[in-house]
């Protein structure tokens, strides 16, 4: 199996953008090629989840080709919710370690405010179990409120610990051109004071306005290639080194322990061991907190902290830029954005950036191994992906 490597990599801002699906995908991609050097490629995958219901573009992936002028490479399009940035980059490191193609872009897209909150609500929610769960009503706020109720029972997570997450998160968003969010909220203003009820009102109990991510648009990219190519882009080697992946039943309600995400363990461990590193040896992560509580619980899954010890190295500052292990320095889904088949592939992009030493005002001092978690459904399907720089 060759080694994988990243040669180029783009990003739009994750917000409201104006401009056709087709257009938001191809933008970052031209990005990546300009910052790789490279004029054609092998290959492209484009993640994406709705398209088909929420903007009547399908057969995306050749309309991107198109659009780039690219063809004839070889196109697809990924499906995998949330996760489907990750698991198009996983597609892409498939390719390229097995020696099919040479040079793979990868872009992951979405524009979901092209409808109402409600609506990309609901398209999220056809995530969830079709007979057990989506005909009741159930949503993803829904089933993240439970879980954080059960979680706060069990190992004494408050909301202060979960506005603490979206606090810190924010403040990172603020150094980030690119995130969705750029608004610096306190612990006061939405948890301890009079005002913070109407600051930070209830969503799904115990879940508040400021533990959700918000409804994104956007896109972003990763060109995946060999060893060779890569050297000749001129930037520091980031390699590719482990990707894992998961999966856990589909209804929530059917597992042993709700309070377990095993799949994120399962992905986690196999990107870890491929990598040939530890947990230990990260010095940089980007979580999937499309709630606040996911980025603490998936901190504990993926080995970072015990298990129910999550909360209290957050309030230790450990997850803080200039702590033991930054968390979401990008702003995380909470404050960068979750445009869903995007946001994998930002993960990554966040990631390229800190080990190539380019993100600036949040740039994590000496970061030489990265980690990205992607989380689809509600923990039904995982993949995680570890990077290395080398030299």
């Amino acid at each position: 199996m060759r080694e994988v490597y990243v040669a180029g990599i783009g990003i739009t801002s994750f917000t409201r953008l104006e401009y056709p699906l087709v257009e938001i995908a191809a933008y970052p991609a031209m990005m990546a090629l300009q910052d790789s050097g490279l004029k054609k490629v092998d290959h492209v995958f484009v993640a994406n989840m709705a398209s088909g219901r929420i903007n009547h573009q399908t057969g995306l992936a050749s309309a991107v080709v198109d659009n780039l002028s690219l063809t004839p490479a070889g196109a697809e399009t990924i499906e995998n919710g949330p996760a489907s940035g990750a698991s198009a980059i996983k597609a892409g490191f498939m390719a390229v370690a097995s020696g099919l193609h040479d040079v793979v872009l990868v872009t992951g897209a979405e524009r979901l405010r092209e409808v109402n909150n409600l609506d990309a609500t609901d398209a999220v929610a056809t995530l969830t179990h079709p007979l057990a769960e989506y005909i009741y009503g159930v949503t993803l706020p829904s089933l993240a409120g439970m879980f954080t109720r059960l979680y706060m029972k069990k190992y004494g997570v408050t909301s202060r610990h979960l506005a603490m997450v979206a606090v810190k998160n924010h403040d990172n968003a603020m150094l980030n051109p690119f995130a969705h969010i750029h608004q610096k909220i306190t612990l006061e203003g939405i948890i301890d004071s009079p005002e913070a009820m109407t600051n930070n009102p209830m969503v799904a109990d115990p879940i508040r306005f400021f533990d959700c991510c918000p409804v994104s648009d956007g896109a972003a990219c990763l060109i995946l290639t060999t060893k060779e190519v890569a050297q000749k882009s001129g930037h520091p080697l980031v390699r590719l080194a482990g990707v894992g992946q998961a999966t856990d039943t589909h209804a929530v309600h059917d597992r042993e322990d709700p309070t377990e995400l095993l799949a994120v363990r399962g992905a986690a461990a196999q990107a870890f061991k491929m990598a040939g590193v530890k947990p230990s040896d990260v010095d940089v992560a980007e979580l999937h907190d499309a709630f606040t509580i996911l980025e603490i619980v998936e901190s504990e899954e993926v080995g970072f902290f015990k298990k129910g010890e999550g909360h209290l190295a957050l309030e230790r500052g450990e997850t803080r830029l200039g702590g033991r292990i930054p968390i979401n320095t990008s702003g995380g889904l909470k404050a960068k954005g979750h445009p869903v088949g995007a946001t994998g592939v930002g993960q990554a992009h966040e990631i390229v950036q800190q080990l190539r030493g380019e993100a600036g005002k949040r740039q994590v001092k000496d970061a030489k191994t990265g980690f990205t978690c992607n989380f689809g459904g509600f923990g039904n399907n995982v993949v995680c992906l570890t990077f290395v720089r080398e030299g």
